[in-house]
C-alpha cells in the first residue's frame, strides 16, 4: 500500500516545517512559501491541483493581517481557496487550521477571522483545527515560550503545534474521501453576524 500524499500549504510557518521527518509514514509535499498572503496562495492553486494529493493541510492568513488587510477580505480569499480546491480536488480531504495567534494587537481580528473560517470549513467538507487554545495566552497573544518575535515559531512552538496537528491528521485520514464533487457552493455572506462562541 502506497503512502498517502499530503500537501502542506501556507507561508513561512509551513515552509520551515520538517514535514518528512515529522510524518515519515506519509509522502509530504511542502508548499509553504515565506511571506505568502492569501492572494499568493490563490495564485498557486494550480500547482496543488496538479499534485492530486490525498490530503491538503492549509495554514494561511497572518501575513494578510500584517499588511493591514481587513478581516472580510482575508476571509473571502480563504473561502475562495477552499471552494476552488474542493471543486478541482473533490476526493481530497482538507484540514483548515485557524490563523495562529501573534502579537496581542492582532488578537481581535484573528479571533473574528477564525470564527468565520470554522463556520465555512464545513460547507466544503473540510475539517477545522483550532490552534488558539494550545498557542495563545488569555489576552490573545502568541505564548512567548513558542516564539522569539511573536510571529515565527521556535522549536517549542513547533512541538506545541504538532501536538495538535498530529491527532487532527489521524482524524482526517480516518474520514472516507469524497466520491463526488459538490455541485454548488455559495460563499458565506460575511455581513451576516456570526453566532457567538
Amino acid at each position: 500500500m502506497t503512502a498517502e500524499t499530503v500537501v502542506f500549504l501556507g507561508d513561512s510557518t509551513t515552509q520551515a516545517g520538517d514535514w518528512a521527518a515529522w510524518f515519515p509514514d506519509l509522502t509530504t509535499l511542502n508548499l509553504g512559501i515565506g511571506g505568502s498572503t492569501t492572494d499568493e496562495v490563490l495564485g498557486r492553486l494550480e500547482s496543488v491541483v496538479a499534485l492530486d494529493p490525498d490530503e491538503i493541510v492549509l495554514l494561511i492568513g497572518t501575513n494578510d493581517l500584517g499588511m493591514r488587510r481587513n478581516v472580510e477580505s482575508l476571509v473571502r480569499n480563504i473561502q475562495s481557496i477552499l471552494v476552488d480546491l474542493r471543486r478541482d480536488l473533490p476526493g481530497s480531504r482538507m484540514l483548515v487550521q485557524s490563523i495562529m495567534p501573534r502579537g496581542r494587537e492582532f488578537a481581535d481580528r484573528i479571533r473574528e477571522a477564525n470564527i468565520h473560517l470554522r463556520q465555512f470549513s464545513a460547507t466544503v467538507h473540510a475539517q477545522f483545527l483550532d490552534l488558539w487554545p494550545a498557542m495563545a495566552l488569555d489576552d490573545g497573544e502568541l505564548n512567548p515560550a513558542f516564539s522569539d518575535d511573536r510571529l515565527h515559531l521556535n522549536d517549542a512552538g513547533y512541538e506545541a503545534w504538532l501536538s495538535e496537528l498530529r491527532p487532527a491528521l489521524v482524524r482526517l485520514r480516518d474520514l472516507p474521501p469524497m466520491t463526488s464533487p459538490i455541485r454548488a457552493i455559495m460563499i458565506d455572506d460575511y455581513s451576516r453576524p456570526a453566532p457567538q462562541a
